[in-house]
């Protein structure tokens, strides 16, 4: 294959072709969704988005003959790093064209810039964390992905695995069905876990909405602090996605679990609105907000993105009739089909729950790692 270099994320221009080049790798994948611009670059400036307070990146650029071939970010998290007392490095927002050579050498950069900060294993791929996009599609090529999943071609997985990257964690999503969710084993079995445990379920309060966030985000620190790979959330990087998820949000979805009083569990759900953005194909914030706004009845799916409850709630059976509890609503509202996802492959009570609700195990994302 003919030279090309790899070079520094530098100048706006850069940052430019760093975003630009999955516009033009994949569209015409009939699979792939256009991301909004606008969110590709939140991610990545480190002036907007707050996980660059407590975290450092460095973007990437593979070329031949002026034209972008390959990009990769190389990431300490430094949040991450203190929680779990290990010293790992991650890859992330890795594109590329079907050449081991390229990958490779994008692959080597992210290395040796994680080297330089005393890193010893590199992970991935993160968009930048595990709060936001995560995992590498590994099986379900024959769907688009639903809101803020990845999606990648087929051949990424070799790219990846040729470099010596071996997995590290399998995440699943579920594609669940209102026709066969419910049955009357399963509707009882929900009744009897609600009055053992004194559940009740509400919506979301948005006239109360800041307070509401920072009831949710004692929640959900709580409640995912000793999963796998799980980073607290800081109140910025909370408030900043409560903001960015307020736009689109059913607050019939964001659904709150009490006990007694207390909050005890909360599920985040959102429609769908990939199903309409697939038409947006070069990520215009007004041709996607446009699609989104004449489209938005059509949307039929939503994505159940959060759900979990507080510690000593967890083998109460209560994360099951909250998912349950999110089902009703969302069929109520009309939508047909619900993503679980995305849940670790050993996440027992999680992934016992989708399948107690007939959900089928329809797509596979991969964590990979490899020592430094």
């Amino acid at each position: 294959m003919a030279h090309f270099t790899i070079r520094s994320v530098q100048t706006k221009a850069d940052t430019k072709k760093f975003i630009d080049f999955i516009y033009t790798l994949y569209n015409e994948d009939p699979n792939w969704v256009a991301p909004l611009r606008m969110d590709r670059e939140k991610l990545i400036d480190k002036k907007k988005n707050p996980f660059y307070t407590h975290s450092s990146m460095e973007l990437f650029l593979a070329e031949r003959n002026g034209e972008v071939i390959g990009r990769i970010g190389a990431i300490v998290n430094d949040n991450h790093n203190r929680e779990h007392n290990d010293k790992v490095g991650f890859f992330g927002f890795f594109e590329c064209v079907n050449e081991q050579d390229v990958a490779n050498a994008l692959f080597d950069e992210a290395k040796n810039y994680l080297l330089s900060k005393g890193m010893n294993a590199m992970r991935g791929p993160a968009n930048p964390s595990v709060n936001d996009e995560y995992g590498l599609l590994i099986e379900g090529f024959d769907s688009p992905p639903v809101v803020l999943m990845t999606y990648n071609p087929k051949y990424y997985v070799t790219l990846i695995e040729n470099y010596g990257l071996k997995k590290e964690k399998d995440l699943y999503a579920y594609i669940l069905d209102q026709n066969t969710v419910y049955t009357d084993k399963f509707n009882r079995a929900n009744e009897i876990v609600k009055q053992r445990n004194s559940l009740t379920f509400r919506p979301i309060n948005m006239k109360d909405f800041k307070n509401e966030v920072r009831r949710i985000k004692e929640v959900y620190n709580a409640a995912w602090q000793y999963n796998w790979g799980a980073v607290a959330m800081t109140d910025a990087e909370f408030d900043a996605l409560a903001e960015d998820l307020k736009m689109v949000v059913e607050p019939e979805l964001v659904l709150i679990a009490e006990s007694k009083g207390k909050m005890v569990g909360f599920g985040l759900s959102l429609p769908d609105i990939n199903v309409r953005l697939k038409a947006n194909k070069n990520g215009g914030l007004i041709g996607g907000l446009l699609h989104l706004l004449v489209f938005k009845k059509k949307i039929d799916l939503v994505r159940v993105i959060v759900l979990g409850v507080i510690p000593e709630f967890q083998r109460s059976g209560a994360a099951g009739v909250l998912f349950y509890e999110t089902a009703v609503r969302a069929k109520k509202l009309g939508y047909r089909y619900g993503e679980a996802s995305w849940i670790l492959e050993d996440n027992v009570m999680m992934n016992r729950a989708a399948e107690m609700m007939q959900g089928k195990r329809y797509k596979t994302y991969r964590i990979y790692q490899k020592e430094i």
